[in-house]
Protein backbone atom coordinates (compact mmCIF):
# COMPACT_ATOMS: atom_id res chain seq x y z
CA UNK A 1 0.00 0.00 0.00
CA UNK A 2 3.24 2.50 0.94
CA UNK A 3 4.64 1.84 -2.04
CA UNK A 4 1.49 2.31 -4.51
CA UNK A 5 0.85 5.67 -2.26
CA UNK A 6 4.74 6.50 -3.12
CA UNK A 7 4.19 5.98 -6.71
CA UNK A 8 1.10 8.05 -6.83
CA UNK A 9 2.69 10.51 -5.03
CA UNK A 10 5.61 10.93 -7.12
CA UNK A 11 3.63 11.07 -10.41
CA UNK A 12 1.12 13.88 -9.35
CA UNK A 13 4.26 15.88 -7.90
CA UNK A 14 5.37 15.51 -12.17
CA UNK A 15 2.34 16.42 -12.93
CA UNK A 16 2.11 19.33 -11.32
CA UNK A 17 5.61 20.35 -12.58
CA UNK A 18 4.73 19.44 -15.73
CA UNK A 19 1.60 21.47 -15.94
CA UNK A 20 2.99 24.31 -14.41
CA UNK A 21 5.66 24.87 -16.94
CA UNK A 22 3.07 24.19 -19.94
CA UNK A 23 1.01 27.21 -18.32
CA UNK A 24 1.40 30.70 -20.04
CA UNK A 25 1.85 33.44 -17.53
CA UNK A 26 -0.56 36.59 -17.16
CA UNK A 27 2.01 38.66 -19.08
CA UNK A 28 2.01 36.50 -21.88
CA UNK A 29 -1.78 37.23 -22.59
CA UNK A 30 -0.69 41.15 -23.62
CA UNK A 31 1.83 39.64 -26.58
CA UNK A 32 -1.57 38.36 -27.74
CA UNK A 33 -3.27 41.39 -28.57
CA UNK A 34 -0.84 43.07 -30.07
CA UNK A 35 -0.54 40.40 -32.91
CA UNK A 36 2.58 38.15 -31.62
CA UNK A 37 0.81 35.07 -32.91
CA UNK A 38 -0.17 33.18 -29.76
CA UNK A 39 -4.10 33.10 -30.80
CA UNK A 40 -2.51 29.98 -33.45
CA UNK A 41 -1.32 27.65 -30.42
CA UNK A 42 -2.57 24.08 -29.97
CA UNK A 43 -5.14 25.10 -28.05
CA UNK A 44 -6.45 28.22 -28.98
CA UNK A 45 -5.49 31.85 -27.28
CA UNK A 46 -7.29 31.33 -24.15
CA UNK A 47 -8.75 28.00 -24.47
CA UNK A 48 -5.97 26.22 -22.73
CA UNK A 49 -6.48 27.98 -19.45
CA UNK A 50 -9.62 25.91 -18.00
CA UNK A 51 -8.25 22.76 -18.66
CA UNK A 52 -4.60 23.25 -17.77
CA UNK A 53 -5.62 24.83 -14.75
CA UNK A 54 -8.22 22.00 -13.56
CA UNK A 55 -5.94 19.61 -13.84
CA UNK A 56 -3.31 21.51 -12.00
CA UNK A 57 -5.17 21.94 -9.01
CA UNK A 58 -6.48 18.73 -9.20
CA UNK A 59 -2.81 16.89 -9.83
CA UNK A 60 -2.05 19.26 -6.35
CA UNK A 61 -4.86 18.24 -4.79
CA UNK A 62 -3.91 14.49 -4.36
CA UNK A 63 -0.11 15.76 -4.08
CA UNK A 64 -1.34 17.18 -0.68
CA UNK A 65 -3.94 14.53 0.47
CA UNK A 66 -1.08 12.02 -0.48
CA UNK A 67 1.52 13.55 1.26
CA UNK A 68 -1.01 14.03 4.48
CA UNK A 69 -1.47 9.70 4.35
CA UNK A 70 1.66 9.10 3.88
CA UNK A 71 3.18 11.43 6.81
CA UNK A 72 0.60 9.47 8.77
CA UNK A 73 1.20 6.28 7.82
CA UNK A 74 5.56 7.03 8.50
CA UNK A 75 4.22 8.48 11.70
CA UNK A 76 2.14 5.55 12.46
CA UNK A 77 5.11 2.85 11.78
CA UNK A 78 7.56 5.21 13.71
CA UNK A 79 5.94 5.13 17.07
CA UNK A 80 5.16 1.28 16.65
CA UNK A 81 8.36 0.69 15.79
CA UNK A 82 9.73 2.90 18.96
CA UNK A 83 13.60 2.44 20.19
CA UNK A 84 12.79 3.70 23.78
CA UNK A 85 10.01 0.15 24.27
CA UNK A 86 13.02 -2.20 24.53
CA UNK A 87 16.31 -0.58 25.84
CA UNK A 88 17.94 -4.07 27.34
CA UNK A 89 19.62 -4.18 24.02
CA UNK A 90 22.79 -2.82 24.43
CA UNK A 91 22.93 -2.96 28.42
CA UNK A 92 26.63 -4.28 28.50
CA UNK A 93 28.47 -0.92 26.65
CA UNK A 94 30.50 1.24 28.81
CA UNK A 95 31.93 4.07 27.55
CA UNK A 96 36.03 4.51 28.18
CA UNK A 97 36.98 8.38 28.56
CA UNK A 98 40.23 8.73 28.53
CA UNK A 99 42.49 11.60 30.45
CA UNK A 100 43.69 14.37 28.54
CA UNK A 101 46.89 16.77 29.06
CA UNK A 102 46.00 19.90 30.62
CA UNK A 103 47.08 23.16 29.43
CA UNK A 104 50.35 25.11 31.13
CA UNK A 105 48.73 28.02 33.35
CA UNK A 106 50.82 30.48 31.02
CA UNK A 107 48.61 29.84 28.03
CA UNK A 108 46.00 31.37 25.78
CA UNK A 109 43.57 28.35 26.00
CA UNK A 110 40.87 29.20 28.72
CA UNK A 111 40.21 26.34 31.06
Amino acid sequence: MYEILLVIYLLAALGVIGLVLVQQGKGADMGASFGAGASGTLFGASGSGNFLTRMTTVCAAIFFIISLVLGNMSAKQASEKSSWEDLSGNVNSEQVVEKTETAPLNSDIPQ
